[in-house]
């Protein structure tokens, strides 16, 4: 069985978007993997459809109400479906390349791109929701976010990439950001590839980058950077 994405939106034209070309699209067009569009508002209230209402106790904006994105929740996937799923949000944990992989081993997900000011708590915990988010920024909704860690899944199943070093030597698969990249020309506007790149040894070559990734690192994400343990 192919690895199956589902998604609830409020914008269902916004997919497949940038899921539908390159790479990942040609594993969408080959069933490497599956994704599947529900639109909330179908479940939606009255005569507008309505899926949101007024924050309880005062404030701005609007919340997407409970009971609308349960019934289309419940209507879009079985209770038993073994399938994470995932509520788009600025105040979720952080998406990461770890997460990442987790997920791409698994079955697929589901995934709720959150609007206005937020969702219903209640439905966030009745139907165990694990809030997810790609920055410390505010989108407009989560649609951007959910094909992000969509893309991030998908290009990690068996065979979408290729060589599976490719995806081995990426940043945060070693606790490291990337080392630089050259290619040709060997100079370029008066800037040289690094000669050590070009000295075909090998052991000097896996030095250099793992010097370059621990150096970009420390400058770029010392947050990253585990602190060594004394020993006892």
């Amino acid at each position: 069985m192919s690895w199956r994405a589902t998604v609830l939106t409020l914008f269902p034209e916004l997919f497949p978007g940038p899921l539908g070309t390159s790479l990942v699209g040609d594993a969408l067009q080959r069933g490497m993997w599956s994704l599947e569009i529900k639109q909330i508002r179908e479940h939606g209230l009255g005569r507008h459809r309505s899926v949101d209402d007024t924050p309880a106790g005062g404030g701005p904006g609007m919340v997407m109400r409970a009971d609308v994105l349960a019934a289309a929740l419940d209507a879009a996937v079985a209770a038993e479906d073994p399938r994470p799923r995932l509520l788009m949000s600025p105040r979720g944990i952080p998406f990461t390349q770890i997460m990442a992989r987790e997920l791409a081993a698994g079955p697929g997900l589901l995934i709720v791109c959150g609007r206005f000011e937020g969702v219903d708590q209640r439905v966030i915990e009745a139907r165990q929701f694990r809030e997810v988010s790609i920055g410390d920024f505010v989108l407009a909704g989560g649609e951007i976010a959910a094909m992000a860690v969509i893309e991030a899944c998908i290009r990690l199943l068996p065979g979408v990439m290729g060589r599976q070093a490719s995806g081995d030597e990426e940043s945060f698969e070693d606790g490291l950001l990337e080392y630089p990249h050259y290619t040709r020309p060997r100079d370029w506007e008066g800037h040289t590839i690094p000669d050590v790149l070009l000295s075909g040894d090998h052991a000097r070559i896996a030095a250099w980058r793992r010097a370059e990734a621990e150096r970009i690192t420390r400058e770029r994400r010392p947050d990253l950077i585990k602190p060594k343990t004394r020993p006892e």
